[in-house]
């Protein structure tokens, strides 16, 4: 088997120095960075801190901002029409968000939960690559984060400063505008932050299971034990089914919250009753940024879902080629003086490509299962045609994946879902930017 078979029988023996949840270890930086979040439930006291940050942020901040600084007296730019969908619709992501997170840490732990206890069972390559996806999450969280902070900053801070005078204040008109804004600020942020705190972590654990299913990929270049395959993809399998219950609840209400928010916004904008000037960026400004903001986080968990059971559902496709390419092997040993006896003697077997111009694939990224070489190893004949034709049956009627509550989240039900979604927001943008323009 060489080398790389050794490894792949000997992984289990590869362990860890340790799998227990350590001070220093590499989720220090994770840590660090959900204590400042003021979501990390360690212990009873941070877990206090924890909930009355949330219940600040997360409903007192926007309840005041929405009943007392509605500014109904306002002139026409600083009125805010849509607040009342917009602050209910990130309070309520931002809650289920919270109450997921501190589910999750609070009755698995943070190493559990993201699967760090289970990689000594793993490669060195999935342990390595996983290990620095991790550290790129941070970065990842940023990309999504900032930029919609930055324009929401800009607008807060231009609503403020120009129309102070009219918004109500407390004692000093200037120390209560700074003080409301940074507040509405700062629970904008929050809100927004742990939504895609939570959808950063489901697309880093299913980025877990692509490494393994790539890693898993080899054994039919190497590995001649049918039961050995089987209890692999067994284990798998295992694990999809564990993030399926884990994160259906979380992925059906973001679903719902976020698909009725956008209807909400439809009809608001829409209804003839609405005596809305669209003239006016200001005001539909705030409710364009909170569409793109939740719509965005929704997409980042259904291509994560998608791209981790379209990666699962590939190895029955590379368990036939490799059944194919056995086959053929085990004929044309028997067939020595037949022309296709030379196939035998080829490094490996493949289909030629070359042909085919890279603008013809989907991606090299999407296609890395199926264009596997398989590689004829000296053994894999000893496997009987009748063992490999049952691994290939039942590889068939047992496709993994991510999963809601039994509807499996493939590539059919993404495009269904992302046609509806994308219709509803060229809608809003359609009766927004026509006004407009």
């Amino acid at each position: 088997m060489g080398d790389n078979g050794d490894a792949l029988l000997n992984r289990k023996s590869n362990k860890f120095q340790r799998c227990v949840s350590h001070t220093h270890d590499e989720l220090q930086i994770f840590r660090s960075y959900l204590r400042w979040m003021f979501v990390d439930q360690s212990n009873v006291w941070r877990a206090c801190l924890s909930w009355c940050m949330f219940i600040l942020f997360g409903i007192v901040v926007p309840a005041i901002s929405h009943f007392v600084f509605a500014c109904a007296t306002c002139d026409g730019n600083h009125k805010r029409p849509y607040d009342s969908v917009v602050e209910l619709s990130l309070s309520s992501v931002a809650t289920v968000s919270f109450v997921c997170l501190s589910w999750f840490v609070r009755k698995f732990g943070l190493r559990r939960f993201l699967f760090f206890d289970k990689l000594y069972y793993e490669s060195e390559t999935v342990r390595r690559e996983y290990t620095a996806q991790l550290n790129r999450s941070l970065k990842i969280l940023s990309i999504f984060v900032l930029p919609c902070f930055f324009a929401e900053s800009v607008y807060k801070i231009w609503w403020y400063t120009s129309g102070f005078s009219q918004v109500p204040f407390v004692a000093n008109v200037y120390v209560s505008s700074t003080v409301a804004c940074i507040l509405e600020l700062c629970s904008w942020l929050y809100r927004t932050t742990v939504f895609f705190l939570v959808c950063v972590l489901f697309r880093l654990i299913c980025y877990l299971q692509i490494l393994r299913l790539q890693d898993f990929a080899t054994v039919f270049q190497v590995e001649s034990d049918v039961a050995s395959i089987m209890s692999e993809h067994l284990r798998i399998r295992r694990h999809l089914t564990i993030i399926s219950h884990r994160f259906r609840g979380f992925i059906l209400w973001s679903l719902t919250l976020i698909t009725g928010s956008q209807f909400a916004l439809l009809l608001i904008t829409t209804k003839s009753s609405a005596a809305v000037d669209y003239t006016h960026i200001f005001r539909v400004g705030e409710l364009v940024l909170c569409s793109i903001t939740l719509v965005t986080g929704l997409l980042l968990l259904l291509r994560s879902a998608t791209k981790i059971t379209h990666k699962a559902q590939a190895v029955a496709c590379l368990a036939t080629k490799w059944h194919v390419c056995a086959t053929l092997e085990s004929f044309d040993g028997t067939e020595l003086d037949s022309p296709t006896a030379q196939i035998a003697n080829d490094p490996a077997f493949y289909f030629n490509t070359d042909e085919e111009s890279d603008g013809d694939l989907v991606s090299d990224e999407d296609n890395d299962l199926e264009n596997t070489k398989m590689v004829p190893s000296c053994s894999s004949h000893t496997i009987s045609y009748q063992k490999r034709q049952a691994l290939v049956t039942y590889f068939e009627n047992n496709k993994a994946g991510i999963t809601v509550y039994g509807f499996t989240l493939d590539r059919t039900t993404l495009h269904m879902l992302f046609m509806i979604e994308f219709s509803l927001i060229l809608w809003l943008l359609g009766k927004t930017i026509n006004g407009i323009s």
